[in-house]
Order: C-alpha cells, then sequence, then structure tokens
C-alpha cells in the first residue's frame, strides 16, 4: 500500500463504561502497526457530543491505564465531521454498553457506508440485550441459566408478583439491567428481604432488568475471531478477587486472576469451543465476541452466559490475551478484524448495487 490505511478509533461516549472505553481504545491504539495504519482518534464525551481532532488526541494520548485516571474532556460536535468528509477508511468503535454496543454506532456507520469492524446492527442490538439473546440461546437449544425479564413497569404495577417469580427460581440470584456491560449495576442477592432492592438499584441503569438463577460456577470465555471460518480460541478463566466477578474487579482492583488458557480437560476445552462457535452463529455475530461460561460446579455443564460482541480491549483484557494463546498476536488481530471489516463493506455494497439493478434496467427512455 502506499499510503496508510486511516482507522478511526471511536472511544468514550455516553454510557456507565465510558472511562473502560477510553483505557481500551488507547490499548489498541498502542497496538495497531502504524506502518499500515494512521489512528484517526474519534472521541465521544459523557453527553454524545463529539470532541474536535486536537483534543480528541490529547485524551487518547494523556489517558492513564486504569478507569479511574483517564483524562476529562468536552466534546462540541453533534458528529465529528470527519466521518463523513471521508477522513477515515474503517471504523473501530470502542465503545461498550448503550450507544456503542447496542446498534447505534453501527447503524451510524451503515447510513455513512463507512466500514466497520465488529457484530453488525442487528447482532450488537441482540448481544447488548440479556434478555433477548438468552431467548435466542435457549431457542438455539443451547445451555443458559433460567431467568426472569422484569420490564419497569412491570416492577412499578405488581413487585409482589415480580418478586415471587424470582424467588421461583431460588436463592442466591443475580439481578442485572438487561443492556448495560462491564458488570455495572449488578447485585448478588442471598436473602429474599434483599431482592427488592437489588432490583431497584437495576432499574436505575436501564428499564429492563433480568434476574438470574446463582450457579456455584467457574467462570470460562473464549474469544471468537470471525471469518470463514470463525476461529474459537482456547477458554481462559476468571478467578474472582470478590465475591463475583464486579466492576470493581475487572478495572480497579487488580485483584482477580486470569488464568490463560484455563485450567480444562481436553475434551472440555473442546467442547466450550465448540458451544461458543455455536452461540455466535446463533446470535449472528460477525468480526468479534467474547462468549462468557458458567462452568456448573455441581454436573460440569457448561451454560451460555453471555456474549459481549465489543469485548474489553485493555492490557489486561481477556479476548487479546486468548486470541494471542491461539496464535494470532494482538497486531495481527486487530489487523484481522479490519480485513473483515472492509470486505464486509464491499459485499453490502455488491448487494445494495444488484438489488438496484432491476430497477436501473427499467429506467431507460420509454419506447
Amino acid at each position: 500500500m502506499s499510503a496508510r490505511l486511516r482507522v478511526g478509533l471511536v472511544f468514550g461516549g455516553r454510557s456507565g463504561e465510558h472511562e473502560v472505553s477510553v483505557v481500551s481504545a488507547r490499548s489498541v491504539a498502542a497496538a495497531l502497526d502504524r506502518e499500515r495504519y494512521e489512528v484517526v482518534p474519534l472521541a465521544i464525551d459523557h453527553a454524545g457530543r463529539w470532541a474536535d481532532a486536537g483534543e480528541a488526541a490529547r485524551v487518547l494520548r494523556e489517558s492513564g491505564d486504569a478507569p479511574d485516571r483517564v483524562a476529562r474532556f468536552t466534546g462540541v460536535h453533534r458528529l465529528d465531521p470527519r466521518l463523513g468528509a471521508g477522513a477515515v477508511d474503517v471504523v473501530v468503535p470502542i465503545l461498550h454498553g448503550p450507544f456503542g454496543e447496542d446498534g447505534t454506532i453501527q447503524g451510524l456507520c451503515e447510513v455513512l457506508d463507512l466500514a466497520y469492524v465488529g457484530c453488525g446492527v442487528t447482532a450488537s442490538g441482540i448481544t447488548m440485550d440479556k434478555v433477548l439473546s438468552k431467548r435466542l440461546l435457549v431457542e438455539a437449544g443451547l445451555p443458559t441459566p433460567a431467568f426472569v425479564a422484569l420490564a419497569a413497569a412491570q416492577w412499578r404495577r405488581d413487585p409482589d408478583g415480580c418478586r415471587g417469580r424470582c424467588l421461583g427460581l431460588g436463592l442466591p440470584l443475580f439481578v442485572k439491567p438487561a443492556r448495560l456491560g462491564s458488570s455495572v449495576g449488578i447485585t448478588k442477592v442471598k436473602e429474599a428481604e434483599t431482592l427488592a432492592a437489588a432490583i431497584d438499584a437495576a432499574f436505575a441503569w436501564d428499564d429492563l432488568v433480568v434476574v438470574e438463577e446463582g450457579i456455584p460456577a467457574r467462570e470460562i470465555e473464549v474469544a471468537v475471531l470471525g471469518g470463514d471460518p470463525p476461529l474459537a480460541s482456547v477458554p481462559g478463566e476468571v478467578v474472582p478477587g470478590h465475591e463475583f466477578y464486579d466492576y470493581a474487579d475487572k478495572y480497579l482492583d487488580d485483584a482477580c486472576r486470569l488464568l490463560a488458557p484455563a485450567p480444562l480437560a481436553a475434551e472440555q476445552a473442546d467442547e466450550v469451543r465448540r458451544l461458543a462457535l455455536a452461540a455466535f452463529a446463533a446470535l449472528g455475530c460477525e468480526g468479534m465476541a467474547r462468549v462468557d461460561f458458567l462452568l456448573d460446579r455441581r454436573d460440569g455443564r457448561f451454560l451460555v452466559n453471555e456474549l459481549n460482541s465489543i469485548p474489553g480491549f485493555t492490557s489486561i483484557s481477556m479476548y487479546p490475551k486468548l486470541l494471542a494463546l491461539s496464535g494470532v498476536p494482538y497486531p495481527a488481530l486487530l489487523s484481522a478484524l479490519i480485513d473483515l471489516a472492509l470486505a464486509r463493506r464491499e459485499r453490502r455494497r455488491e448487494l445494495a448495487a444488484a438489488a438496484l439493478r432491476p430497477f436501473a434496467d427499467r429506467s431507460g427512455p420509454a419506447s
């Protein structure tokens, strides 16, 4: 290539995972091959405004290496003008949570005819929604923990009925906002008396909540890299430093241990990789996803817990670590994701042209 490919690195965003996004983006920028790629920082502040070019570059350059030490900034644009001016060749969205991982930034890229890394609009929305993704996993015959979905209106109208449905799963329970990530807003409930407060806490983050059965389990993760066929990494294991793998454990305290590869028997590793690929396909994923499992200590079954369409890319994140162990080092991983994004954009263009061809054939002068 005579010129470097311009990679628009989108980070920050309006969700509660803004700080995590900035740290992930800094790791991606450091790993991109500067002989092949020019990094174009595209930063979004907490209010959803896009920073100007100089400010975005400063934030990426000056961020610390932990979510509680990231640089602060204020955006000035409703949309970064570089996106519509041909200043980037491909977008790498490193936006965790709502307004980034949920199909919104992907839809913007589709409208602007920009290649972008990761899952498409539909799969991004599905994987972000724990309720919808679990229903599709069940329909596909894939094992997942038993759950109850609660809408805010249901909770206001019939709290006693909602509590009864949830307690029917047994204790302990995990109460989660349905469309958030990085363990934000999650509570482990051990006693029935604390369930209502946990549900209220989750509704502070989202108007849809999922309550899951608490399973005594090991936490196993598999990284999937899209392609034909997709690649499932060796599995890894998260050993929480807290009672469960919460936000502080992931990003602040450095108390958890990441075992990569996970200490599993060969047949267990094969099974969880098979399930990861099946879940990736069932939810229509492309590009990348991290598939999180619970390995039930009681019966040895793997349960699909959730899929993350934009997994963490920090220096301690499991997704790049597992693929590196599987023969795809960090820089090569980013290059592969970018290549997949560009190829998908070309396929979409070809399909759009084919769909319009019959109309173009009828648009000639009337005889």
